[in-house]
C-alpha cells in the first residue's frame, strides 16, 4: 500500500510537470495531466497499477477529491447570480442534453437497423453521450481565469447537465434491463440518485455555512471546509454501501449541493475569501481527478477505432454544439454564449466510462455479451480520442469568446 501511494504521488508530480510543459505550448495544462495519466496508467507504464486504482484507499481519496472540486460549481450557484439566466439556462441545458441524446440515438439507430444489431442499443449510446464531464472544463476555467457570459453559463449548466444525464441514462438502463431480461425494473432509483446527493449536501452545507459566517481566520475557514467535505463524503459513502447499495452516488453532486448551501448563506465578500482560501486544495483535487480520468484509458484503442467510434464522437459533438447554440439563440442569451458555449461542453470521458461500466453489466447480466463488447470498444476508443480533442476545443471556445484571463485575451 505504501509503495502504491508513493507511485500515485509520483504520477501526480510527473503529471503536474507535464502540465507545465504543455502550458508553454499555449495549451491547457489538463492535456498534460490527462496524457500523463494515460502513459503511467495500467495500460502503459503501469506506475499507477490496476490494483492501486481498485484499492479502497485510492477510491476514498478520489471520492473526496470529486466532492471537493464540486465546490467550484456549487459556489457559483448563488441565487442572485443565476436568477437572471433562470429559464434560459434550463431551456438551453435541456436542448443541448436531450438534443445530443436524440441525435446520437438517431444516427446509431440508422446504422444498427442496416447491420442487424438490435436498435435498442442505439439508445444506450445516446444515454451515455448526453452527459458532460465537468472537471476538464473547470480546470481550464481555473487555469486561465476565464470570466464572462460563457463561463457564467457553463458553471451552473454543468450541474444541471449532470442531473439530466443521470435521469436519462438510468431511464435507458432500466429500459435495457427490462428488454434483455424481461423482468420488472423499479424507476425509483432515478430520483434517489438525483435527490439523495442534494439532500446530503444541503444537510451538511447549512451547518458549514453557519460556521463560516462566524469564522474570519483562513485556518478556521479551511478546517470548516475540509471537515464539511469529509463529513459529506462519509455520509454519502455509508448510505451508498449500507442502504442504497444498488446505486452509484455522484460525489461531485454531493460537493455541489454542500457548497451551494453555504454559498447562499454568506455575503459575497466572505464567499470570495472562502473560495480564494480553498483554491490551492481545489487545484490539487482537479489534478488528481484528471489523472484518474486518464489512467484507465488505453492508447492502443486509438489505432483500433472504427466507424462506431467516429460516429459517436461526431454525432455527440454535433448534438452538444448545435443544441447549445439553438437553445441559447432561442433564449436570446449573449452572442458569445450562442457561438461558443457548445465547445466547452465537449469533454466527456469520466462520465462516459462510468456509464459504460453500468450498462455493460446490465447487458452481460442479460446474456448480451456481444453487445457489451460493442459498447465497451466504442466508448473506450472514443474516450481517448474525444478527450484530447475536446480539451483543446474547450480552451478554444473560451478564447474565441474573449474570456481568457478575465477577458483580457
Amino acid at each position: 500500500m505504501i509503495q502504491s501511494i508513493f507511485f500515485w504521488i509520483l504520477t501526480l508530480f510527473i503529471a503536474f510537470l507535464a502540465g507545465k510543459g504543455v502550458s508553454k505550448l499555449r495549451l491547457p495544462a489538463i492535456l498534460g495531466w490527462l496524457i500523463a495519466g494515460m502513459i503511467f496508467g495500467p495500460n502503459a507504464g503501469n506506475l499507477l497499477t490496476q490494483e492501486a486504482l481498485g484499492a479502497s484507499w485510492y477510491k476514498t481519496i478520489i471520492m473526496w477529491m470529486q466532492c471537493a472540486f464540486g465546490l467550484m460549481l456549487g459556489t457559483e450557484l448563488v441565487w442572485k447570480k443565476i436568477k437572471r439566466y433562470g429559464k434560459a439556462l434550463i431551456v438551453t441545458t435541456l436542448m443541448q442534453s436531450l438534443g445530443t441524446f436524440a441525435l446520437v440515438s438517431f444516427m446509431f439507430g440508422i446504422v444498427f437497423s442496416c447491420t442487424g444489431i438490435p436498435v435498442f442499443l442505439a439508445f444506450v449510446f445516446g444515454g451515455i453521450a448526453l452527459a458532460t464531464a465537468p472537471a476538464p472544463a473547470l480546470s481550464i476555467v481555473s487555469e486561465f481565469h476565464t470570466k464572462g457570459p460563457v463561463t457564467d453559463t457553463l458553471l451552473p449548466m454543468a450541474v444541471l447537465d449532470d442531473i439530466v444525464g443521470i435521469a436519462v441514462f438510468f431511464t435507458v438502463n432500466a429500459f435495457v434491463t427490462k428488454n434483455v431480461s424481461g423482468g420488472d425494473v423499479s424507476f425509483l432509483m432515478i430520483p434517489v440518485m438525483i435527490c439523495l446527493p442534494i439532500l446530503i449536501g444541503v444537510v451538511t452545507g447549512i451547518p458549514a455555512g453557519m460556521i463560516l459566517k462566524k469564522r474570519n481566520g483562513k485556518a478556521a475557514r479551511l478546517v470548516a471546509l475540509i471537515g464539511g467535505i469529509t463529513i459529506t463524503v462519509a455520509i454519502g459513502y455509508l448510505l451508498n454501501t449500507k442502504v442504497f447499495v444498488n446505486i452509484a452516488l455522484n460525489y461531485t453532486l454531493l460537493g455541489v449541493a454542500f457548497s451551494a448551501a453555504f454559498s447562499n448563506m454568506l455575503p459575497e465578500e466572505k464567499l470570495d475569501e472562502v473560495t480564494k482560501d480553498f483554491h490551492p486544495i481545489l487545484a490539487v483535487c482537479l489534478l488528481g481527478a484528471i489523472v484518474d480520468l486518464g489512467a484507465p484509458l488505453d492508447y492502443h484503442l486509438i489505432l483500433g477505432a472504427g466507424l462506431y467510434t467516429f460516429l459517436y464522437i461526431i454525432s455527440r459533438a454535433g448534438g452538444k454544439y448545435f443544441g447549445a447554440r439553438f437553445g441559447a439563440k432561442w433564449m436570446k442569451m449573449p452572442e458569445t454564449v450562442q457561438r461558443y458555449l457548445g465547445f466547452t461542453l465537449l469533454p466527456h470521458s469520466g462520465v462516459s466510462l462510468v456509464f459504460t461500466g453500468i450498462i455493460c453489466t446490465t447487458l452481460e447480466g442479460g446474456g448480451e455479451s456481444e453487445l457489451a463488447v460493442i459498447v465497451k470498444g466504442t466508448i473506450a476508443a472514443a474516450a481517448v480520442i474525444n478527450e484530447i480533442i475536446a480539451v483543446i476545443m474547450a480552451k478554444k471556445g473560451f478564447e474565441l469568446a474573449g474570456e481568457i484571463n478575465g477577458g483580457a485575451s
